[in-house]
């Protein structure tokens, strides 16, 4: 993600729109990419950034410039995704959602057949869909985000031990459910 300047910053939050369309040109690639691993599918990873630049937008006035404006943004981007999943899932039934895993995980033989990327995508996303928000994200962040765990923990606003535990029960749950796959 490019950096975007502190005048930049400071001119969005004072309402100049093209100075937030910068802001909204050089992250929403990021942000849409965040968002997508935790959200289950495309309709609302759009949903989601397009919240995540709303709330984005409302609170630039708040942004202290104490740490780095990109992980602000990864830092809302996370917390809305996580949220909207975990509204969604009310709304969604568990086992709604195993099946689909089910439905979507590699056989031995399209393993050794050459998939397309689209294809992979969307079964390890179904893949994720199998764990809770609060995993899916620690998951997501450590494995495809890089993070190492004072950033995970950082970034999701909890202990450093909570990360290490959500990260075991995790990894225990996709290697459960392979092994039934």
């Amino acid at each position: 993600m490019a950096t975007i300047s502190g005048d930049i910053i400071t001119k969005a939050a004072a309402g100049d729109m093209k100075a937030f369309e910068e802001i909204y040109k050089k992250t929403s690639a990021f942000v849409y990419n965040v968002v997508s691993r935790i959200a289950t599918n495309r309709e609302d990873a759009d949903e989601v950034t397009q919240d995540v630049f709303i709330k984005v937008y409302k609170n630039l006035g708040r942004f202290n410039f104490l740490s780095s404006f990109n992980t602000w943004v990864y830092r809302i981007a996370v917390n809305t995704a996580i949220n909207y999943k975990k509204a969604a899932e009310k709304h969604t039934s568990k086992r709604d959602d195993y099946d689909l895993a089910i439905q979507s995980v590699f056989t031995k033989e399209e393993a050794r057949n050459n998939i397309d990327l689209e294809s992979r995508k969307e079964r390890v996303s179904a893949l994720l869909s199998v764990l809770n928000p609060d995993q899916r994200a620690c998951i997501v962040l450590r494995e495809i985000e890089g993070l190492n765990y004072r950033e995970i923990a950082d970034t999701l606003k909890v202990n450093i031990n909570t990360v290490r535990t959500r990260l075991k029960r995790a990894r225990q749950s996709l290697l459960a459910f392979a092994e039934k796959g």
